[in-house]
């Protein structure tokens, strides 16, 4: 058991450090149109699913309250928080529709959007993440500008977003852990940069 535990830590440091070296510029870039979109008055909707909705909330919340220092509150939602709107989206219009009916709701030029997804996704109703798919679709359409958090699984959403950061595997667990390092390194630099 020992040998698998030191195998696993040992996969996700390799999967970190070959971010390190292939898209640091990526997320220095994400951090640049965040700091403009706060600087402009506009706001953060970040989404995802299963696990990815759980790296979307615990990113809103450090940016609303803090991340490492005292400031004051940055404006961003998790877009599937609220559990009512989401299940009332979901029964009445479909799920594919969960994130781009907030989008059309709240999100406006100059905001930022972030999808997040370890795999791909497709634009139709019933296709794989299609909720990320029309939300992408929805925060063009609204004129935002579209960060994708993605992995080396993912291949026709990188067309869809104006900055896509893939997580270098394929390994699921390996990627949620490289985009919770890449979410907290925004966090720690637009925090820096906005205070």
């Amino acid at each position: 058991m020992q040998n698998k535990i030191k195998k696993i830590f040992r996969q996700s440091a390799e999967v970190k450090n070959k971010a390190a070296e292939t898209i640091s510029d990526h997320v220095a870039k994400a951090v640049n149109m965040i700091c403009e979109s706060f600087k402009s008055g506009g706001k953060i909707m970040i989404f995802g699913n299963g696990g990815s909705a759980a790296d979307a909330q615990h990113f809103s919340g450090e940016l609303v309250n803090k991340f490492k220092i005292e400031r004051n509150p940055l404006p961003a939602l998790a877009l599937h928080a609220d559990t009512s709107v989401l299940t009332a989206i979901a029964n009445d219009a479909g799920y594919h529709l969960t994130f781009s009916k907030w989008i059309s709701a709240f999100g406006k030029k100059g905001d930022v959007a972030i999808a997040i997804t370890t795999s791909d996704v497709e634009l139709k109703e019933d296709g794989h993440s299609a909720n990320i798919a029309y939300g992408i679709k929805e925060a063009k359409k609204q004129g935002m500008k579209v960060i994708g958090l993605l992995s080396d699984k993912s291949v026709d959403v990188v067309e869809m977003v104006d900055l896509p950061i893939k997580a270098p595997s394929k390994d699921t667990p390996r990627i949620q852990e490289c985009h919770e390092t890449i979410l907290h390194i925004i966090c720690e630099l637009v925090e820096e940069k906005v205070k």
